[in-house]
Order: structure tokens, then C-alpha cells, then sequence
């Protein structure tokens, strides 16, 4: 696999930014840990019992977990490019994987851009924006997401890619244990500036092929469903039940039998995932870079298997929307910290920009959560909005979430109550001032659906 050295937009970011970066004097390095498709199925966030994340456990002891964080979009595409630009989905127009979203932001500076001006050295590796919509303009160096095996007749239990088995492979085969390469070489190098370098894993994306030995963690007599109810679809509007799709994936796993093999799959590569994240920390842990850089752990959206009778993402419930987020702050975050404010991995740009003493940018729609690292309990006046195609949105606060849909229906569910969301409140008159209160939050700007590509793979 090849390493592209790509210098393009440097110059032009320099000029946006002017000497920004002579103003400041940058301290901390970054390490920018993106992981596809991983819900809140992993220890710290307490989504499946008996789950095995024993790195990414490791890490939440260190820095903060942010139990209650959530995309700004449920698909890969439109949650990196807002988490990356600063800017919402519905600002942008780019709500879907198929929608190009540079030529709609064709001024924006990404964050991997916004460290460049500003002195850092920059390096991607793996799947940090949608794979079919790389920037070369953000990445002084970039190195590509390698392909992985898979089983020598495929699909094995699903269809397409909507697939999951085991591959007669080693670790060392597949494309995240190479990617993760690619970290451990840089941290065990010499760098005169700070730097800032992001990791983009791509399982638990699928199709859940990881080696044998992480299946065999994970029993099929052991396998636990998601706790589902009958008929939940019953009080959810047309709109929601269109985005479920009840007669497709779901109507598959359930005829075929393959509910648990399927989750099998993705607690298997959760795991696998999980692995090549510990090997990365370890690798940052041994060197000299240790004690001065940020770590920012994330996912990229949620992900449904059943809940609602909906597989993948591409919702607006809590299994879509809610994220594993982990942020360590040298000197500023405390051992064993959890948050349960509501937050948007829009913020993280703000926060690193502030964390590592860049200029504020007014262009970004974020919060920073520096205040939150900081303590975090402090008070939080910012629900999060998670936004799937042109005027859906979702309001999450700390007890309720909101959603309405683009034909006005809504749903309404309190999580103090509810957690799993399966009684829609949203006609029950008494909580008519609620949905108004949450309902300021939703987005003033819904701009039209950005311009098509033909779509390839999620």
C-alpha cells in the first residue's frame, strides 16, 4: 500500500487562516481515533452485557466518557463531513452517503486542514472522511484504506454486504491491523512540531468478516437480542416506519434465522476493532509522546440490530444516533470521569481547537466540551441534534428525545422511563410544552438535498 504525499490546499488554507498559526504556540499533539459503525455496544457505555473491550475500557479509566453523545448524522458520510467542516447537515444540504460534500463547502477548512495552517504536522490514515469522498486537500500525507480478506464465497449468511462470517485469516491480513501500522510507525519517529494524527478504522463496518478466533469469543449459545418489543412500529408515523424498513433487512434476519449469528458478527468484530485500538495505545503509551497528547476516541454513528425492527444506521433513534465518545486532556481531564451531558461530535473541532490553543473559527456549529473535561457535571445548556435527510431531525436532551419528521409527524420519548424508546408520547397532550421547549433546537437553516452521485457501498 502506498503512502500519497499530497500538498494541495495548503497554501490556499494558509491564506484563509493568514499567520494564525505564528500566533500561537501550540503544546499538545492529537491522536484522532475514528471507528466505523461502532454503536454503544462496547464497556464503558454499557450497550451489550459481557461484551469484550478491555482497551477501549482501559482508555475510558484515563479520560472522560461522554455517555450521552450523538452524530449530527446517522451515515458515514454526512457525520464525518459535518464532524470534519464544523458544519451541520442541514446547513450544508449533505444528508446521505451518495451526496459529494465538498463541492457544496467548497470554502470550508477541515480540522486536518485547520492543523496544517497552524503549524502541526499532519497525517490520515485509514477512513476518517466517507471513503468515496477522501479530501486530498486535507492530508499533507495520507495513507489509504487497504482491503481486507474475505471468505472465498461470499455472501455467507446475508446478502451483498449485508454479510457476517468468519475469514480463515490473520490479524496481521487485515486492513485495520495495517492502518493501525501506520500509527505505531509515526509514534516511534522524531517529530520536531506537534502533530496531529488520525487512525480511521473501518470494522465494525460491513461485512463482519474478522479471523475465527474473535467469533470464538462470542458463543452462539451465549448470543443475548436486543430487547425488542411487538407491534413497536405500531405508534411511529409513516415517516419513521419508511426509514425502519421492517420488510427488508429485519423481515431477512428473522426468516433466515440469523439474528444471532449477526450480532455474533458484530460483537466479533467489535472486538477484533478493539485489538488493533489497544495496539495503537499501547504504541503512544511506550513512546515519548505519552504525556502530551490528546486522545479523541469515537464512533461515527450508531447502529441498530432489530431495535424497531431496523438494521445498519440511517435512523433517528437512540441505536442510530448515540456514539462511544472518550476524550483524554493531558493535565485537564480526570481519571474515571464520566459525563452525562448532551453532546455532538460537531464539537469536537471546536474542542481541540480550544484544547490545543488555536484561534476560535465563528464558523463552526459546535460547542466546545472543553468546560466539560474540565468538570463534568458543569451545566449544559446544548441538546444535541442529529439530523437524517432533508428536515428530519432529532433533539436529544438529557431525559427526552424529540423527533420531527419533514411532514411535520413526531415521536417523543422519555428516557428516564424508556430507554429503549417504545412508547411514542408525542399526542399525549401533557407534554404538548415539552416537545415546544425541545423543539427550539431544531435547526433554523434546512438547506435542499446537496447534488447525487451514484451510490457505491455504505
Amino acid at each position: 500500500m502506498k503512502i500519497k504525499y499530497i500538498l494541495s490546499g495548503i497554501a490556499l488554507v494558509s491564506a484563509l487562516l493568514g499567520d494564525a498559526f505564528a500566533q500561537t504556540k501550540p503544546k499538545y499533539n492529537v491522536l484522532f481515533v475514528a471507528v466505523d459503525d461502532m454503536n454503544d455496544w462496547v464497556g464503558p457505555f454499557g450497550g451489550y452485557e459481557g461484551i469484550k473491550t478491555p482497551n477501549i475500557d482501559k482508555l475510558a479509566k484515563k479520560g472522560v466518557v461522554f455517555k450521552k453523545a450523538y452524530c449530527a448524522a446517522p451515515a458515514c458520510n454526512p457525520s464525518r463531513a459535518s464532524l470534519l467542516t464544523g458544519v451541520r447537515p442541514s446547513t450544508s444540504g449533505v444528508y446521505h452517503n451518495n451526496q459529494p460534500w465538498r463541492p457544496v463547502l467548497k470554502d470550508a477548512v477541515t480540522l486536518p486542514q485547520y492543523f496544517t495552517a497552524n503549524g502541526y504536522d499532519v497525517k490520515g490514515a485509514g477512513k476518517i472522511f466517507h471513503n468515496a469522498f477522501n479530501d486530498d486537500a486535507s492530508w499533507p500525507v495520507y495513507f489509504d484504506v487497504p482491503k481486507s480478506p474475505e471468505p472465498p464465497k461470499a455472501p455467507v449468511n446475508g446478502f451483498a454486504h449485508f454479510d457476517w462470517s468468519p475469514v480463515d485469516a490473520n490479524d496481521e491480513d487485515m486492513g485495520d491491523f495495517k492502518v493501525v501500522n501506520q500509527g505505531i510507525e509515526y509514534f516511534s519517529q522524531k517529530h520536531d512540531n506537534p502533530f496531529f494524527l488520525a487512525i480511521g478504522l473501518t470494522r465494525p463496518h460491513l461485512p463482519w468478516y474478522v479471523p475465527q478466533k474473535y467469533y470464538d469469543l462470542y458463543p452462539l449459545s451465549s448470543i443475548k437480542l436486543p430487547k425488542v418489543v411487538a407491534n413497536d412500529l405500531s405508534d411511529v408515523p409513516d415517516a419513521g416506519v419508511k426509514i425502519a424498513k421492517p420488510k427488508g433487512d429485519h423481515q431477512f434476519i428473522v426468516n433466515n434465522k440469523q439474528w444471532e449469528k449477526a450480532v455474533q458478527g458484530y460483537l466479533a468484530s467489535i472486538t477484533f476493532a478493539d485489538t488493533q485500538i489497544g495496539r495503537l495505545l499501547d504504541a503512544l503509551e511506550n513512546s515519548e509522546y505519552a504525556k502530551n497528547t490528546i486522545i479523541v476516541f469515537f464512533g461515527d454513528h450508531g447502529w441498530h440490530l432489530g431495535e424497531k425492527e431496523h438494521w445498519r444506521k440511517f435512523a433517528l433513534w437512540e441505536e442510530a444516533s448515540r456514539v462511544p465518545l472518550i476524550v483524554y486532556a493531558p493535565g485537564l481531564s480526570k481519571v474515571n470521569s464520566v459525563s452525562e451531558r448532551t453532546v455532538n461530535l460537531l464539537d469536537i473541532y471546536p474542542t481541540l481547537a480550544e484544547l490545543c490553543n488555536l484561534p476560535a473559527r465563528k464558523e463552526l456549529e459546535g460547542n466546545s466540551i472543553v468546560p466539560l473535561l474540565k468538570n463534568p457535571s458543569a451545566t449544559w445548556e446544548h441538546p444535541s441534534v442529529t439530523t437524517h435527510g432533508f428536515g428530519n431531525h432529532a433533539v436529544r436532551s438529557e431525559k427526552w428525545r424529540y423527533i420531527r419528521y419533514n411532514d411535520g409527524s413526531e415521536e417523543l420519548y422519555d428516557h428516564e422511563n424508556d430507554p429503549q424508546e417504545f412508547k411514542n408520547l408525542a399526542k399525549v397532550q401533557k407534554y404538548s410544552a415539552e416537545k415546544i421547549k425541545l423543539a427550539k433546537s431544531l435547526p433554523a437553516i434546512n438547506k435542499k438535498d446537496a447534488p447525487t452521485v451514484k451510490e457505491g457501498k455504505e
